[in-house]
């Protein structure tokens, strides 16, 4: 978080600013996938190789001793992750426990890059001459609904797959069409189950995207604050801040801990049959 920087801009025009992304092209309907928004995808492939990094380093210096603080953190995690896989899902956890965990730390992490200051890049950008080329470009990746979508299209894949694993191409095919109302109501059991899979897809990526975008615009707005020339908007921008920040921590970690326990619950229920 720093002083809004504006050179000229409005506040108004200053958030319109920040909230773009540098991306292949410029969006003028509601879906277009021919635009590639090339920020949400660097920093989601950054933060999940940090996150890779991470725990190989954990795993690496990993001892049978007495653990050092980064160990003990680690193994707190993994710990905690693995109790809430037990207890969700009943069966083979072998992959599901560690998809969990990648999940939970790739979120947390593409979460904290809210820390980074709101100018940080685009004054980078400019110092380095770069501000023609990349006039916009947003940091975390979680407050954009395409990487929150893309995300949760990737939890849809893996319930399907093992809605498909464990009960069977038959059984699965039945279950969509005979739950909950019995195989006389087949198209109402369809349309509801395919309903069902859709809500879920879509909440799962607008929860976090919602969390995430609201502190971002929350962090914008205490920036501009600090770009007052008063006593009272310094002020004001460094307490302000600085209770935000607190908070958003807390913020930070438990959006991630949600989507985690969503992705085992919906896994769970495709190792359960109704």
């Amino acid at each position: 978080m720093t002083v809004a920087s504006s050179d000229a801009l409005t506040p108004s025009e200053y958030i319109v600013h920040h909230l773009g992304h540098f991306s292949t092209g410029h969006q003028s309907k509601i879906v277009d996938f021919s635009i590639i928004n090339i920020d949400t995808i660097f920093w989601s492939v950054f933060a999940g190789v940090v996150g890779c990094l991470l725990m190989y380093l954990a795993a690496r210096k990993a001892t049978a001793g007495v653990p050092g603080r980064f160990q003990a953190f680690v193994e707190m995690v993994v710990e905690m992750v693995d109790d809430q896989a037990k207890g969700i899902v009943h069966g083979d956890r072998s992959f599901i426990a560690p998809l969990a965990l990648t999940v939970f730390i790739w979120v947390a992490l593409m979460n904290s890059l809210d820390f980074l200051p709101v100018d940080l890049f685009s004054t980078f950008f400019k110092m380095v001459g770069l501000d023609g080329l990349i006039s916009h470009h947003r940091v975390v990746p979680t407050a954009d609904l395409n990487g929150t979508m893309g995300i949760a299209l990737g939890v849809l894949v893996l319930m399907l797959y093992y809605s498909f694993k464990i009960k069977g191409f038959g059984g699965f095919l039945h279950e969509l069409v005979a739950a909950p109302f019995g195989i006389w109501l087949a198209p109402a059991n369809l349309l509801l189950n395919l309903i069902e899979f859709a809500a879920k897809t879509v909440s799962l990526a607008m929860r976090l995207f919602g969390n995430m975008y609201a502190g971002e615009l929350l962090f914008l707005l205490i920036a501009l604050l600090g770009s007052t020339a008063t006593a009272f908007g310094f002020v004001g921008h460094v307490v302000a801040g600085s209770i935000w920040a607190i908070f958003h921590i807390l913020i930070v970690l438990l959006q991630a801990f949600i989507f985690m326990m969503l992705t085992l619950v919906y896994i769970g229920q495709a190792h359960e049959a109704h």
